[in-house]
């Protein structure tokens, strides 16, 4: 089928749990885990192991070769890495990537080669033959040199980190500035803020930002709204006009500028109202919320088909140019006035006009490669729900052979308001 599925595996702590856990097993509290303070996680209330043990090192190893054998994963998504690498468990710690903070006396070092071990026994035991080797993803958000370089010349073996801030800053964005206020500067800062050669998995919604409390991308812009007016039957209104557009955008910028793979949570593909909430206590162990909704999609009169279409399309045109598989973008352009980002990423020209009401004419952006440009993506062409303010088929657009933005030539197009393009050499 071409899928490539992977197991969440949480070997950074265990439940503290008596009756159906290991937590004193054997009558101790240190036969798998740090006794005392040392083995108990104060924000996750939880036990941590105690990586220096042959045996539990045995113990958590066997269970990576289990699940490979046993059901077939295809790989790892290590959870909780940040809390491994770190004696204080990246609590109230922040990292400004000064390499003091990753090599000092707070690494926990019993766990960065229970990491190392873990990689290279994956590698040995399951080989690359074709591109059908094992998969492992660290989900750490401290920035930790080396954790994707292979362990043969002294990294952690990772073949990518989870982009974690991206998302977080999406969220935050939504919830505090204004459209206008938008520091495009520090977008593209977030997006590309990456050591590298080493592959990072971006995106732009996770669960952390769609459980209770928070909300989907697509709420947060279109919040109450999503209930009276995402039907084809309804007026499109300025808040659904604009969360269309928008969501859109979002979604295109981080998976070109953000990373060297793209994870998408579930039901954003088509802008999922709403929020997560599991069965629990204090909402009277309700189901209500603790579903996706796909009956949404299927309906051919609400709107959520255009975000799905437009999800296909953009997978679609990376699957055919494969700009996360090329090296990383070079950003000629980041205008806060016009609020306008450009930039190239595998032979494409990537245009963004985050301008909340200007559309321009003749914009000058400026290209390395000259040629003859045409659209090959456009978040405004009326299958993804646009307004097809642009005649895709019949716009060209031809470099100018002056330098501009650092770049050796320039084109000039037309961006309309809230769209963006990506353009092809013909």
């Amino acid at each position: 089928m071409g899928l490539t599925v992977l197991l969440d595996v949480v070997h950074s702590h265990a439940c503290k749990n008596v009756l159906d856990g290991l937590n004193l097993f054997d009558g101790t509290d240190h036969l798998y885990f740090h006794e005392g303070g040392k083995g108990r996680h104060e924000l996750w209330d939880s036990r941590l192991f105690n990586y220096g043990s042959h045996e539990v090192m045995r113990f958590l190893l066997s269970n990576l070769r289990w699940w490979i054998e046993e059901y077939h994963f295809d790989g790892f998504r290590f959870d909780g890495v940040t809390s491994m690498l770190y004696t204080h468990h990246g609590i109230g710690t922040g990292f400004s990537g000064g390499y003091h903070e990753y090599f000092g006396d707070s690494v926990d070092t019993e766990a960065v080669v229970y990491l190392m071990l873990a990689n290279n026994m994956i590698r040995q035991i399951y080989p690359d033959q074709g591109g059908q080797g094992i998969t492992t993803i660290a989900e750490d958000v401290s920035g930790m040199p080396l954790l994707c370089i292979t362990t043969d010349i002294g990294g952690l073996g990772f073949d990518y980190r989870l982009a974690m801030a991206v998302p977080d800053m999406w969220i935050k964005l939504l919830k505090e500035k204004k459209d206008e206020d938008w520091d495009l500067a520090n977008i593209c800062f977030t997006l590309e803020n990456r050591r590298y050669g080493e592959k990072s998995i971006t995106y732009a919604e996770s669960h952390d930002q769609a459980l209770v409390g928070d909300k989907t991308i697509a709420f947060w812009l279109m919040d109450k709204e999503m209930y009276t007016n995402m039907s084809d039957l309804t007026d499109r209104t300025p808040i659904i006009d604009r969360g269309l557009a928008l969501h859109k955008m979002i979604r295109l910028l981080t998976q070109a500028l953000g990373g060297e793979g793209y994870l998408n949570f579930e039901g954003n593909e088509f802008g999922h109202p709403e929020w997560l909430d599991f069965p629990r206590e204090g909402n009277g162990n309700s189901f209500q919320y603790a579903r996706r909704q796909w009956n949404i999609l299927d309906d051919p009169l609400l709107r959520y088909k255009y975000l799905n279409e437009f999800d296909k399309g953009m997978n679609q045109t990376e699957g055919k140019y494969g700009w996360l598989s090329a090296p990383p973008a070079y950003v000629s352009l980041k205008h806060e006035g016009d609020k306008v980002i450009a930039f190239e990423r595998a032979g494409l020209v990537f245009i963004f006009n985050f301008h909340m009401s200007q559309s321009f004419t003749d914009y000058r952006i400026g290209v390395e490669v000259p040629g003859e440009y045409r659209i090959i993506l456009d978040t405004d062409a009326e299958l993804y729900g646009g307004w097809k303010r642009i005649d895709v088929e019949k716009s060209r657009f031809f470099t100018v052979p002056e330098p501009w933005n650092n770049r050796s030539n320039y084109i000039q197009v037309y961006i309309p308001t809230r769209t963006a393009i990506v353009l092809s050499k013909v």
